[in-house]
Order: C-alpha cells, then structure tokens, then sequence
C-alpha cells in the first residue's frame, strides 16, 4: 500500500475515522483541512494547539530521497484485507474490530504529545506544505510517520532531527522542554522542604504531564490531560465490547473503558489484571504502557541530598509511560507453540541464581500466573508502532511498577507480534544470507535459523517474570539495560535446563545460541538511551571476554556453542547481584564496564553495512485502513 502523506499516521488512514463522528465533508474542503478538524473535534487537548506555525526542514533532498528508498526504507505489513485470520472471524468480533482499531489509533496523537510537543504542529505544517505541492515536506512526512515524531534513533543510532533548531529533549514531551536536569532537581528539593510532598510524588510517578507554575512544578494525570481522547478510546472500547464473542475480553474491554474515563491507578490495575488472565479469546488489544524513553525522572536518584529527601518521604520515582497500542487476531497455532514453555516456568524459577534471596512474579512452588498468546497484528499505534532503530518483537507486561502487580498479585501476560518477526519475502531472505557470509564462520551457518530468534524471545518475554521483583528503582537510568540484559541472559542460561527437561532438543539449542550470537551484532555503536541495543553490547563484550565468542580482524565470527550457556550464566549471576542491591553507583559501574565497542566490532559492523543498507523502517496497516473506512 503507498503511504497517503497527508492522513496517514503510521501506515493508518485517520480520514476514514470522521465516518464514526460526523458527515462527509463536501468535496471541494482540502483533505488536510479535514484531518486536523477530525483529530480537534474527537480531542480538545488542554494547552495543546494544534494551529498554524511555521518551521524549516531539517534534512535535504537527497538525504531524504535516500532515507525513504526501499533498500533503506524497510516495511513490516500488517494483516491484509482478505487476510484468512480475518475473513474466518465471526462476525460479531469482525465488528469489533473496527472500534478497537479506532481506539487504537487515537494513540498515536496522545503519544506523539508525550514524546515532543512539536509534533503535533509539525505535521500540519507538513500536510499544508504537500498540498502547495513541497516535494521536500511529502518526503519528510514519510519519515516523520515511520518514526512518529520528529525525533529519532536510526538503525545506526543517529539522530534523525525534522526540524532545523528542534532537538530531542531528556524529558520528552512529559516535561518542559527547558527544564534542565539541575534545576529539575533544586525544584523538588525546595518542594519537599516546603512540605509539598504529594506534588512530588504525582510529578515522579509514572502517569504524568509535567508544567511550569511559577517556580514550581505541576503534574496532570494521563486521564485529566487527555480527557477527551481517552473518553473517545471509551467510547470505542465499550461499543466493541457489545459484539465481541468473548465474555473474558469483553469484561477486560468494559474495566479499560472505567480506566480511561477516570484518573485512578487503581481502575488501570483492575483492567491489567484482568488482561493478564487473557487466554483464550479470538482478539487482542492492548494499551501498552513502557517507561524507557523519560530520561528525566530517574536522574533524582543521582542526587544525593533529593534522594534522601525522597526516600525520607517514601517517594519511589517512576519513569513515565509513553502509550502504544495493538490490535490483532489471535494465532491459536502460534500461541499453542508458544504455550509450551508455560509448564517450564516454575523449574526455571527453581533455577534462577540467588532464588531463596528474593521474591519474583514466577513462583517455583505454585502454578505460573503468566498467559501467553501469537497474534496476528492488524494496527500497532502509539509507543508500540514507532520505527526507531527497531519496533518491538514481543512484549510481557504489565511491568512491575504497576499497581495490578505491586498491590492486587496479579499476572503477566506475553503478546508476540507475527507480522514483524516473520520472514516470508525472498528478497529479506536473500539478504538475510548475504549477511551470514559477511559475518560469520561459515561451519556456523548450519545452525542458523531465523526462527530460533523466535524461541529465544519466549525465554527473553518470560525472563522479565523472573528475578527480583522489586527494588531496582535505584538504579536509575541503567535499570531498563540491566533488566534487558537480565531477560536475554535467562534465555540463554536456562538452554541446559530446558534442553534436558525435554522443552528443546539439542540441535534447537545450538541453532538458539547461534542464532542469538550472529543477531546480536550491531550496525554500530549506540547511545545509552537505546537499553535494547546497549545490552547487546554488552554481552558481545562480556562473551568475548570470557572466550565464548570471537571477532577475528576481518569482523568474523565464531562461536564457541559449549561456553555460551556457562557464560550466560555467570552473567546472569553478576546482573542479580546488581539488581539485588539496588545502588545508583554499582549499576553504573556494571553497565560502563561492559559496554565496550571494540575494533572488532566496528569491522564487523562495516561488513553488515555493505550488504544491508536499512536505515529506518515503516509500518503499513491494509486492513486497518479498511475497517475504518466502514
């Protein structure tokens, strides 16, 4: 499908959705005109506006014509309209498919505003500028849907800036944009002695926007700040659950329409723990709700007199939640595949390090609270969708600092997503080959296969369930890498285990662990905002150094399959340590030493970029499209 630049967010047509709230416009009214009165009338936003400002484009033409070129443009397709998953719906879950899209899509504006407050106007900016025929501004709106938002990572960790003078902040959109992180910091401190201490602790819990007032900070509930949205995402959630099949989700659906409608954690606790029992339905939709991009919040840590203000106070500070949304069709085979592993969950509890020291989600001793499904993705919107260096494979949620996890004992539930982890054309095939040659040994070829990715993100997903439940905040901004590092560390220390527990066979066990070594290596150095990515590097460099994997001079590797686990395992023995006590400073000191980019990764990383030139990426919605044009 080609990307419609002026009512499209990420591969969704928002036109479609004024058929839901108001008559057709007449004819002759520009399109673009259209999409902003929509996007207005279905949320008012409070101190947003979203009017006529003018701005410069950041990147020229050739590096735009570049950047949006199939071969470093790439595309990851959802369901497509005469998919066989939709068409074999029943008919009442058909229909409520369309309300959940709808939900869904209004994500994607509610996100962009937390993620920067320029994005917004920028992309009526945009769509003005294309319709007065700016080739320049059609080619930057692609890019600006890919990555919704006017800043990002690319595949290479450089930023990619839209606007000229408009770069990324610390705090995002969730908190004024020249508020630096010494006077963030001096602020709560006067705050706290001031006696202000429950204005402190909304500005650092998870669910809120962030403003000046005077001298002083004021902090706005999600559901307050994005009133009318949300009560539209109600509304759609509540009209779908009137046709859905499926009592289960249908009451799931009715208890997320109550969390949107009010601003109470609480109501979002009910609705996670009731989605976290989710099993056996024929839909899936998701309000996800992931804390890594605020690097403001968790510095208060790295204060020492705040800190101790904080925890004199007992104010545990929470990154903020940037919002993503999914919806799709559920995979029976898939998640039957994917089931197995459920009945493993207790012995790799059982076999975690230090398990007597802490309490973890996965008991050894009692059956697992974690459901797990394969979805067939229709629409990803929001924090879910976004194209930034990567999208996401899979997800287990709800994260420990949710109130359905910390206060009503509630499970977790994996979701993985079919559509962006599959590889059916042959062309990403072919690649995919040309890659292998270019970066590993090739007695090593033989064990790869790309859908031993797949099973190590099953132990991935369910090894954030496992170790220590609580008490990392301290950790500040290296809590996301050292608990990525932790889940993919579990994935591979537990292949021994599991392999003799019948769950894999031993040649699945060397095409994991092959699999994972020749995925994990990087096109280049990255930032340490990317968690994802700067635990890679540190695992490359921790394996290497412990002689279980090798980059020869040319950038080639070899793996040495029988000291992969053994050293997965004393990695993992070290990241619980850290994670056990919790100190600002010990993290730190973990992360740095190991996140070491070496000569020899950087010629690897030159041999992958001679044969894949994928900078960013884009995501296409067919059937989306469709149901919100009906």
């Amino acid at each position: 499908m080609e990307i419609n630049p002026i009512n499209n967010i990420a591969g969704i047509n928002l036109k479609s959705l004024k058929k839901s709230t108001e008559p057709e416009p007449q004819k002759s009214v520009d399109k673009s005109e259209n999409l902003i009165k929509e996007l207005d009338k279905m949320s008012m936003i409070n101190n947003v506006n979203i009017g006529k400002k003018d701005y410069e484009l950041n990147l020229s033409m050739e590096e735009l014509e570049k950047r949006t070129h199939k071969d470093y443009l790439t595309t990851k397709k959802m369901l497509a309209v005469d998919a066989p998953e939709y068409l074999e719906l029943a008919e009442g879950d058909k229909e409520a498919l369309k309300h959940l899209v709808k939900a869904a899509v209004v994500l994607d504006k509610v996100n962009m505003q937390l993620d920067n407050p320029n994005n917004l106007p920028f992309k009526e900016y945009l769509e003005a500028e294309i319709a007065k025929g700016n080739e320049q501004a059609k080619l930057t709106k692609i890019l600006f849907d890919a990555q919704k938002g006017v800043c990002s990572l690319d595949r290479e960790s450089n930023m990619i800036e839209l606007i000229k003078g408009v770069s990324e902040r610390p705090g995002k959109g969730v908190y004024p944009q020249d508020l630096e992180k010494d006077e963030f910091h001096a602020i709560l401190i006067k705050m706290l002695k001031d006696g202000k201490v429950d204005d402190v602790a909304k500005i650092l819990n998870q669910r809120s926007v962030v403003e000046r007032v005077g001298n002083e900070l004021v902090a706005t509930d999600y559901v307050d700040k994005f009133k009318d949205d949300f009560a539209y995402m109600a509304s759609e959630l509540e009209k779908a659950a009137e046709t859905s099949t499926n009592a289960d989700f249908n009451e799931f659906l009715i208890l997320q329409a109550k969390a949107l409608r009010t601003a109470d954690p609480m109501l979002d606790a009910y609705a996670d723990k009731k989605w976290a029992t989710l099993q056996d339905t024929p839909l899936e939709f998701t309000i996800t709700r992931e804390n890594y991009s605020d690097e403001l919040t968790e510095t208060v840590v790295e204060n020492p007199e705040l800190k101790a203000l904080l925890d004199e106070n007992g104010i545990i500070p929470v990154a903020k939640d940037f919002l993503g949304g999914r919806v799709g069709i559920i995979n029976k085979k898939g998640t039957d595949a994917i089931l197995g592993v459920k009945n493993y969950l207790p012995l790799m509890a059982q076999n975690m390090p230090f398990e007597d020291d802490y309490i973890q989600n996965i008991s050894p001793d009692r059956e697992s609270k974690q459901t797990m499904v394969d979805a067939d993705l229709v629409a990803v919107t929001g924090d879910v969708g976004e194209f930034r260096a990567g999208i996401t494979l899979a997800e287990n949620l709800p994260n420990d600092d949710k109130l359905s996890i910390k206060e009503l004992d509630g499970g977790r539930r994996n979701v993985y997503h079919r559509q962006i982890r599959l590889i059916t054309s042959e062309d990403a095939r072919e690649k995919m080959k040309k890659r292998l040659a270019a970066t590993v040994n090739p007695e090593l070829h033989q064990y790869y296969n790309d859908e031993a990715d797949h099973w190590f993100t099953v132990g991935h997903e369910n090894g954030h369930s496992l170790g220590p439940k609580s008490g990392t905040e301290g950790l500040g901004k290296y809590k996301s890498i050292i608990e990525e590092n932790k889940a993919d560390m579990i994935s591979l220390a537990m292949l021994d285990v599991l392999t003799e527990a019948g769950m894999y066979t031993p040649e699945q066990r060397k095409q994991i662990i092959v699999t994972y070594a020749a995925d994990n290596m990087m096109t280049s150095k990255p930032t340490l905002s990317q968690a994802h990515r700067v635990r890679s590097v540190m695992q490359n460099y921790y394996f290497i150094k412990e002689g279980a994997m090798e980059i020869s001079p040319e950038g080639i590797l070899n793996v040495d399959i029988e000291k992969m686990v053994p050293t997965a395992r004393k990695m993992l023995e070290e990241i619980i340590q850290v994670q056990m006590k919790g100190d600002f400073s010990k993290g730190e000191k973990y992360v740095l030493d190991n996140f070491v980019w070496t000569p020899e990764m950087e010629t690897m990383a030159q041999n992958i970029k001679k044969v894949s030139k994928t900078l960013n990426g884009k995501v296409e919605s067919p059937l989306a499209n469709k149901l919100l044009e009906s």
